[in-house]
């Protein structure tokens, strides 16, 4: 009985609460006020934590079209009641993301309101994970997240696919729009099905996906979730650097609650309020970068559900879920997944994100800045997206043992993570001393495969890594890697979903 409601609760995490990372940032954050930067907590007795901002210049470019960690700016206020900010100019300040993509794509032909052709089967089941920027004294509703989770239950395979705000596409009985207009325009224009009917409609229109079941999700209720299974430990591979309250009770509109913020590299462990954060926040890097940090927090989740001292938390998990998100999914629905949910682990979720060159910057006649799906390269990777992973099913007989041979601390576990993204199961170890100058593989396979070496060398860029052959049929991991000092642990998960 607990391996089955944990199973279920498992499920429930997977298929509905993913969507609290997925929401919008509120308009607060998403651009600075005319912030003061505060290099130290306003009271000097007040306890410091392991996450003071970094004010060391980058040494290498950045890898996300932003400044993972950017030297300083100092943004002074102005005495003007709508103050602009004005930044110190920084010698190594990078440009926005969009300026790295200055050609503008070609306008788009005349539109054919022909739906795509299905690209997903009656073997998923899919899900549409949503975040509002809707508040309570407001009227909008535009969703500036939007996620869709592919499930294949029996095999235990996931594809998360991130979609940008600003697509412009074909939105039934609108025309074109941008997609996170859909669901607003869904329910003050009496679509059948209201908002989340539309947005249904828009994706298997534009995007060939069928979507089964809808979630969206408030802040709080991530808040308690993450607080209530004691926190999730994240691995940041590349520092990232951005706004954030001193406190989360203090004013957001005033300026002078806000400092700039830094999170790793390392395993980080976070609170609900940090790990929301740093889901959320874009105001120094990008939509694309937002949709990469809340796909790791979303995998962290489902990680830390697995674990079996989940069990003593169902009650308070599931109050904290059913009264915080809004989804179409019923208890049955979640209960008739719970018997497959042993075949999940993180190895076998596939993350994939709709940006550059599967869409490109655009200006509208009306200039609005939008991003303008590439439709060959757009519908290959939903093709691969939305096809049974070959490569991940073979991997599962592989297990790689990463331990730490240097001093950084956590390299093991970030290592591990891209591991994962690549689909390999991973266990973390104990290395033999930690001075490793350069890495090595061990690998102790009989069959000795050079190509699966290789793979593994290239997934962790170790490029000039050492190997050892030394063939064990009673080895319990097939390959080994102790990491050294030539290890880089910052990179792309989009360049190993592939």
């Amino acid at each position: 009985m607990k391996a089955f409601l944990r199973s279920s609760l498992t499920v429930f995490l997977l298929a509905v609460t993913i969507s609290a990372c997925s929401a919008s940032t509120p308009e607060a954050e998403q651009v600075p006020l005319p912030f003061v930067l505060i290099t130290s907590a306003p009271n000097s007795t007040a306890t410091a934590t392991p996450f003071q901002p970094s004010l060391a210049t980058p040494t290498q470019p950045p890898l996300y079209g932003i400044d993972s960690n950017p030297a300083p700016q100092i943004f002074a206020a102005s005495a003007t009641s709508s103050p602009t900010p004005t930044p110190q100019t920084s010698p190594t300040a990078t440009a926005p993301f969009e300026q790295l993509f200055p050609t503008q794509a070609a306008p788009p032909p005349d539109f054919n309101p022909t739906p795509l052709p299905l690209l997903t089967d009656t073997e998923t089941i899919n899900f549409l994970l949503i975040g509002s920027d809707r508040r309570p004294t407001g009227t909008s509703h535009r969703t500036d997240t939007l996620l869709i989770a592919i499930v294949w239950y029996r095999e235990g395979q996931v594809s998360l696919i991130s979609i940008p705000r600003d697509m412009w596409i074909y939105i039934p009985t609108v025309g074109m729009q941008r997609i996170n207009t859909a669901y607003q325009s869904g329910e003050s224009g009496g679509y059948a099905g209201g908002g989340m009917g539309l947005l249904k409609d828009t994706i298997l229109q534009n995007l060939g996906i069928r979507i089964d079941h809808t979630a969206m999700v408030e802040f709080d209720g991530f808040r308690r979730i993450v607080d209530t299974l004691g926190g999730i430990d994240v691995p940041v591979a590349c520092a990232y650097t951005d706004w954030r309250l001193i406190a989360p009770n203090l004013d957001q509109n005033d300026e002078n609650n806000w400092w700039l913020y830094t999170v790793g590299p390392g395993q980080v462990h976070m609170d609900g309020d940090l790990a929301l954060w740093y889901a959320r926040s874009r105001s120094k890097s990008s939509d694309f970068d937002r949709g990469r940090r809340q796909q790791e927090v979303l995998r962290m989740l489902f990680q830390k559900a697995l674990q079996t001292d989940t069990f003593s938390k169902i009650p308070q998990l599931y109050s904290d879920l059913s009264s915080t998100v809004i989804t179409d999914m019923s208890l049955g629905d979640m209960l008739s997944m719970a018997p497959y949910s042993i075949n999940f682990t993180s190895a076998n979720i596939r993350s994939y994100y709709i940006r550059p060159p599967y869409v490109q910057p655009w200006t509208t006649p009306g200039g609005a800045a939008v991003l303008l799906p590439q439709e060959d390269s757009l519908n290959q990777m939903l093709l691969e997206a939305t096809t049974l992973s070959t490569y991940t099913e073979a991997r599962k007989t592989i297990t790689v043992e990463v331990q730490n041979g240097y001093t950084f601390d956590t390299m093991e576990s970030l290592a591990a993570s891209r591991l994962n993204y690549a689909g390999y199961e991973t266990i973390t170890g104990i290395a033999d001393r930690r001075d490793y100058a350069n890495s090595v593989l061990v690998d102790f396979t009989v069959g000795q495969d050079p190509n699966e070496r290789q793979t593994i060398i290239n997934v962790l860029g170790l490029y000039s890594a050492n190997v050892l052959s030394l063939p064990d049929p009673n080895s319990k991991v097939q390959y080994r890697v102790i990491l050294g000092g030539d290890y880089e642990a910052c990179f792309k998960p989009e360049d190993l979903s592939h």
